[in-house]
């Protein structure tokens, strides 16, 4: 009996590391349960994400009639910050606090930020849609608002991203650090996939004021999330707030990172790819809402299927990376998934196949997924002991800059090549609104190719350095 109990336990025991790629990243002073606290955070801006990128653009471009570019320059506007992110980092890594804090507070700035830009978000839409006494109100009124909340959001969400990574990091061995920012990625992806799936049960019976509650909640939830979060989890050290090592510049901290190894081609492949995977984000919903006739609560769902493969390509990269796999042969395979995933949205409106639809967007969450973990993976490898917070911060920069750049190029695009008037056999000139989507989901495919090319002397060069050691 002894026996069989003995291989019970051990069996249980075995379960986490074999079937939770990251379950091995924790330790006795810092337990799972600690880490998945932590990851709270990640579930905050989840959720803001899944609001931003997913329900609300849809609602705006469909039910609010704005136009897809107007939506998409408002939702690109955090790229305003996004190049901060390595400043923020740096900031971060090198912050002296009287309270013997280093990122706490960059966290709770963040998470303000991110709380004002929810909270003012539902009054702009209402000013957008004309609800209320808002038609008394000129419509660039509406439209300041709105992008005044979607800036504040998206600040605070880099804010608070950056700076907990940074702290997560904090708190593992060197060699746990690329793991422990996998679960974070992780957990973003889970309250990625779990708020998309509220939210579009929330919507099902689609109002404005039920898209107001709903938006109200995430705020409050924002709060209550990053808090919980936080609660203990950095140690306070005063004696750093004035007995602190003599720093280097930002300049130099940046000079010292990107001599080491080829940094500035690993950011190129990370912008290229990172576009191609972002031109669509805000593409996805209206896509199915205009091409193929999906509703608002099956068209959120589609957030839930992008996260779910995302989710599975982090798992999956997790797990390979942790038997020594090259990082950018990962990375290069979530841009192989990527060009079939994008075709089969393509001809999923001339089959008129909304299940080719979401098989498709479930196929881009898990190229981005394994792209995501190879590129985030090798930046931690590459970046010196001492500059995680600007290592990751620098990865975050480039992804955030370029997938704020692709949302706005492929708004305007979808715009420009959806309006170009065409005639027919019959002599009757008309538009293509489906020419538009397939243009954008084109120039992607062309992009993912690019970013392939640039990584294979990166996938060489670790080829190479393997067969020497």
């Amino acid at each position: 009996m002894n026996r069989i109990s003995r291989k019970i336990i051990e069996t249980w025991a075995n379960l986490g590391p074999r079937y939770l790629p990251f379950a091995d990243v924790a330790t006795v002073e810092v337990p799972l349960s600690r880490l998945l606290r932590l990851s709270l955070f990640q579930v905050s801006v989840g959720m803001a994400l899944v609001l931003l990128v997913g329900t609300i653009n849809r609602v705006m471009i469909v039910e609010l009639g704005v136009s897809a570019s107007l939506v998409a320059i408002m939702i690109s506007l955090p790229v305003i910050v996004a190049p901060f992110r390595a400043l923020i980092g740096y900031s971060s890594d090198t912050h002296r606090s009287a309270l013997g804090w280093k990122r706490v507070p960059f966290i709770w700035r963040g998470t303000m930020i991110q709380f004002g830009g929810l909270a003012i978000m539902p009054f702009a839409l209402l000013a957008l849609s004309g609800g209320g006494n808002a038609r008394e109100w000129p419509t660039w009124v509406g439209q300041a608002g709105a992008g005044l909340a979607f800036f504040l959001v998206g600040a605070g969400l880099h804010t608070i991203q950056t700076a907990g990574l940074a702290l997560a990091t904090d708190l593992v061995s060197e060699e746990s650090q690329p793991k422990v920012v996998g679960l974070m990625y992780v957990m973003l992806l889970f309250g990625t996939f779990f708020s998309a799936l509220v939210f579009g049960w929330a919507l099902a019976d689609f109002s404005p004021l039920r898209l107001v509650q709903v938006i109200q909640a995430a705020a409050v939830l924002t709060m209550v999330l990053n808090i919980i979060a936080l609660w203990k989890q950095e140690p306070r050290n005063r004696n750093s707030a004035l007995y602190g090592a003599v720093r280097l510049s930002f300049r130099e901290s940046w000079n010292s990172f990107t001599e080491h190894g080829r940094a500035l081609r690993r950011l190129t492949a990370i912008g290229l790819g990172t576009m191609a995977f972002s031109m669509q984000d805000i593409l996805l919903e209206p896509y199915g809402g205009q091409i193929l006739n999906m509703s608002v609560s099956a068209t959120t769902r589609l957030t839930a299927a992008l996260a779910l493969g995302g989710l599975l390509g982090f798992g999956y990269a997790s797990r390979v990376l942790s038997r020594g796999a090259d990082p950018f042969r990962i990375a290069s395979y979530g841009a192989g998934f990527g060009v079939p995933a994008f075709l089969a949205v393509i001809f999923s409106a001339f089959l008129s196949s909304p299940l080719l639809f979401v098989a498709g967007a479930f196929f881009i969450g898990l190229g981005g997924g394994l792209f995501s973990h190879g590129t985030l993976t090798a930046t931690m490898n590459h970046a010196p002991r001492d500059q995680r917070g600007l290592a990751l911060g620098a990865w975050g920069a480039v992804q955030a800059t370029a997938a704020g750049v692709a949302v706005a190029l492929g708004g305007v695009l979808r715009d420009v090549v959806g309006s170009i008037t065409f005639v027919g056999r019959d002599g009757v000139s008309r538009v293509s609104p489906e020419s538009g989507f397939m243009f954008v989901y084109t120039v992607e495919i062309i992009l993912m190719l690019a970013a392939l090319s640039v990584m294979v002397p990166l996938i060489r060069e670790s080829s190479a350095t393997s067969a020497r050691l």
